[in-house]
């Protein structure tokens, strides 16, 4: 299976404002799947989900918010080992873990410790609403961006234990290498823009400010359709 057809390398130099009007160029680009009954949109928090809203608006589809947690190596926390998802998904860096001689109990620790507050944010952002189902539905998922890729792979591949019918990553800008490795397991991916030299998810938004709890909370009860 192969889900990307680089539409984004067209756009190489392609910039959005901020992240809403990265949702609405994405929605454009989407505009096959505007109006069907079976579409479910998932934002990745906290990024992802303004991203999501103006997709789910534009598709005319629900929005629900959809959690992953990097797993971050002990020394260096910020350096990630791989990557948890709501629902159970996980990724780990095979390579990395073993160059930097980690154990199992190293892996299995980090992911006690994000599970934990993976189900803490996702608690406090849908306030007692149940997710949406996805079984049988197309789901797309969205982010602000990727790098690694590891995060939404982790994600894919929770949302597909869900037996969901397809699975659509849709993304406003990712390097080459990731978009591809994601479309070997994505049914499709949709990423605005594939820059010819990648250096980091917000080198093409002029507004990349931190998503805030609040942020994410008000945009999941504001209605898409």
């Amino acid at each position: 299976m192969s889900g990307w057809d680089r539409p984004g390398a067209r756009f190489a130099g392609r910039t959005f404002r901020d992240r809403a009007d990265a949702g609405r160029v994405l929605a454009e680009d989407m505009s096959a799947y505007c109006g069907r009954d079976d579409l479910v949109v998932l934002g990745l928090a906290r990024g992802g989900v303004p991203v999501g809203w103006e997709v789910a608006h534009g598709l005319g589809a629900p929005l629900d918010v959809f959690l992953v947690r990097k797993l971050g190596v002990p020394q260096w926390p910020e350096l990630a080992m791989g990557a948890i998802a709501s629902g159970g998904g996980v990724v780990v860096n095979d390579e990395l873990v073993a160059r930097l001689c980690l154990g199992e109990a190293d892996l299995r620790r980090a992911i006690e410790r994000e599970t934990v507050e993976l189900r803490r944010r996702e608690t406090a952002y849908r306030q007692g609403r149940p997710p949406l189902p996805v079984t049988g539905a197309t789901v797309v998922l969205t982010d602000d961006g990727i790098a690694t890729g590891a995060s939404m792979l982790a994600a894919v591949r929770a949302v597909r234990s869900l037996h969901p019918a397809r699975i659509v990553v849709a993304v406003p800008v990712g390097p080459a290498s990731a978009c591809r490795e994601i479309g070997e397991e994505a049914d499709a991916v949709v990423c605005a823009t594939t820059p010819a030299r990648f250096e980091a998810v917000g080198q093409v938004y002029a507004d990349f400010h931190q998503v805030t709890d609040d942020e994410v909370r008000d945009l999941l009860v504001t209605p898409t359709v």
